[in-house]
């Protein structure tokens, strides 16, 4: 059966609170929750109720924003001082996706100028909104620039959900399914499921079943078979922070798809806006990798599968060596070849 209604969007500002696609409910339910305080907006982050990075950015972006309205503080500084401390408080919800720092510094840096704290209230909010708005447009320029790498009847096989639903609308790596649709290009998708918070059996393939797209969902562990047996053309992901070498911090698992992608001689490319590159950092030995619950690990829906006692280990994302990655494609053009002088150029312009 093929879904063709509209994919929710997954973050809504309101003059009072915000409110979120809980993606920790889908494919089962689809759920809308309010946000009315920074702890809400810390807690959604942290347990993965709103999850990709421009999501995150945007959602931070608002969260302190919202927090900021109902500042008491009189006096333009002991403002400031507060939103510091408000914006470092929700920095520390995720540590590797670099939009969460670079939209709440943004918001920061917006009321460098206000005059009043009227004023740099009111300049948070519209900064925010400019963020949400902003990614909407870049993440349509990516899928259109990524349109063009793939040909009508291509195999295109992706992880995780770097889709609509995790930016403020289109996606990244989904980017280009979304279009294909409105411009009339036949693609056939293969989701991987992206074990162990399986973000690609449960958000991937139900974006993709909305938008009315051609999507085969696989197990982690049958990627290597599928691009041999399926013929897959090339694969696309999303990203989570690029270093100033190119070196590129996706969920866990995309590592493996950039060396099988090396091994069959497919094409691997990377979908990430401007604002997922941190060239203060020299290579991916620099990316902090987060690691979470190890209940993730050991239980299925609250249901335990692996035995007491045992040790876990759950890193959230790996780091793709530039070597493995054939390009880069961004709202401002397709980066190839020496992807660290293709970065540098591009930042320094």
């Amino acid at each position: 059966m093929t879904y063709t209604k509209k994919v929710p969007q997954s973050v809504q500002w309101h003059e009072t609170h915000l409110t979120l696609l809980d993606q920790t409910k889908l494919p089962l339910e689809t759920v809308f929750i309010d946000l009315f305080t920074i702890e809400d907006v810390w807690e959604s982050i942290t347990s993965l109720k709103v999850r990709g990075a421009p999501a995150i950015g945007i959602t931070a972006a608002y969260g302190l924003a919202l927090s900021a309205k109902d500042y008491e503080e009189t006096s333009l500084q002991d403002f400031k001082i507060k939103l510091h401390s408000d914006k470092e408080y929700l920095a520390s919800s995720r540590p590797t996706a670099v939009n969460l720092i670079w939209a709440l510094n943004r918001l920061v840096g917006s009321i460098e100028d206000s005059t009043s704290v009227n004023e740099a209230k009111t300049n948070l909010i519209h900064e925010a909104i400019r963020i949400q708005a902003e990614d909407e447009e870049v993440c349509r320029q990516i899928g259109e620039n990524a349109l063009t790498l793939f040909k009508d009847g291509f195999k295109v096989l992706t992880i995780c959900n770097a889709g609509s639903i995790a930016t403020a609308r289109y996606g990244t790596a989904l980017a280009p399914f979304h279009l294909s649709a409105q411009h009339g290009i036949n693609l056939e998708v293969y989701a991987s499921e992206t074990r162990p918070v399986l973000q690609g059996a449960r958000l991937t393939t139900w974006e993709l079943l909305q938008s009315g797209i051609d999507v085969t969902l696989i197990t982690d562990n049958m990627a290597a078979h599928t691009i041999a047996e399926k013929g897959i053309d090339a694969i696309i992901v999303g990203a989570d922070r690029i270093t100033a070498n190119g070196d590129t911090a996706n969920k866990i698992g995309t590592f493996n798809l950039a060396i099988l992608a090396n091994t069959f001689g497919i094409p691997f490319y990377v979908a990430a806006p401007l604002s997922t590159f941190d060239v203060s950092l020299e290579s991916g030995k620099d990316i902090p990798i987060e690691e979470r619950n190890p209940e993730e690990v050991t239980h299925v829906n609250g249901v335990r599968i692996a035995p007491e006692g045992v040790q876990v280990y759950n890193p959230a994302f790996d780091v793709t060596p530039n070597k493995l990655i054939t390009a880069i494609i961004t709202e401002k053009g397709i980066l190839q070849g020496d992807l660290q002088s293709e970065i540098k150029s591009l930042f320094e312009k």
